[in-house]
């Protein structure tokens, strides 16, 4: 069986993170192994939340899977909770990436805003474990500062693709693009390039961009080009907010997440 390592944190309330990753590549027939960075009460787009930090555990649960011999056929790496863990997971990825599709989705800012508690070391951190993946999955902000470009939110598809290839990142899925009365996800791989555009539903939703680079990993791992994964991972998303809004307009979707469990069968 195949094996996708994902490095994330853990929510007991919220579809995002490893709740959103494990049964997203659960669907494909793989294995995902979780090594949680993080164990929240309920993820931080709530009004209050507790949580316990699990750097300090992190080296010796690594320490055995090396004992088990563990491999991978892919790693996704999502949010860490400060500079010390990066560090930690980019020695990870040195470690089990070898021979492994190295994903990372570089969790720190949108919107022109920058997530909280993110200082510039936890930022670099966060940018240097680009530079080791194969694929990443940044909205539009986080690309920016990827590429050490000033955000805009009216950059051209042009100008989006320049940056993308500027990383030396060898596949660059931009998320969340908006435009007018549309969402566009711009697709950058060996030099290709290619736009998914689907219609702006509701407001922000929390943990899409986890599904996506769960979904885009996972049918990369089995077998599919880029650009299909992501367009079916695109469209799946759109059925899930579809499906959210239809079910309960007054409940706190931000907070909660997309209601996608019921489409994992049909995906």
């Amino acid at each position: 069986m195949k094996k996708i390592a994902v490095i994330n944190d853990i929510s007991g309330f919220g579809r995002c993170s490893l709740t959103a990753a494990l049964p997203v590549i659960s669907s494909f027939g793989i294995q995902c192994c979780p090594l949680v960075t993080g164990v929240y009460s309920n993820q931080t787009g709530y009004p209050s939340y507790k949580s316990v930090d699990m750097t300090d555990s992190l080296p010796d649960f690594i320490a055995e899977w090396k004992k088990l011999g563990a491999s991978f056929d892919a790693i996704i790496t999502g949010f860490i909770t400060s500079e010390k863990q990066g560090k930690t997971v980019a020695d990870f990825i040195d470690d089990f990436g070898k021979n492994a599709l190295v994903a990372v989705d570089p969790i720190m800012a949108d919107d022109g805003e920058i997530y909280d508690g993110f200082d510039e070391k936890r930022i670099n951190a966060v940018k240097a474990l680009a530079k080791k993946a194969d694929l990443i999955t940044p909205n539009l902000h986080e690309l920016c500062l990827i590429a050490g470009r000033q955000y805009s939110d009216s950059l051209a598809d042009s100008d989006i693709f320049e940056m993308a290839h500027q990383t030396g990142v060898r596949t660059v899925v931009t998320t969340g693009i908006k435009r007018g009365d549309s969402v566009v996800t711009a697709v950058y791989s060996d030099g290709k390039t290619e736009t998914v555009t689907q219609k702006k539903l509701g407001k922000s939703f929390s943990g899409t961009g986890d599904i996506l680079v769960s979904y885009v990993t996972a049918a990369i791992v089995s077998g599919q080009d880029v650009f299909t994964a992501v367009k079916n991972a695109c469209d799946f998303i759109s059925r899930a907010i579809e499906l959210t809004l239809a079910e309960n307009t007054e409940t706190d979707y931000r907070a909660e997440g997309i209601y996608f469990e019921k489409l994992i069968e049909n995906k």
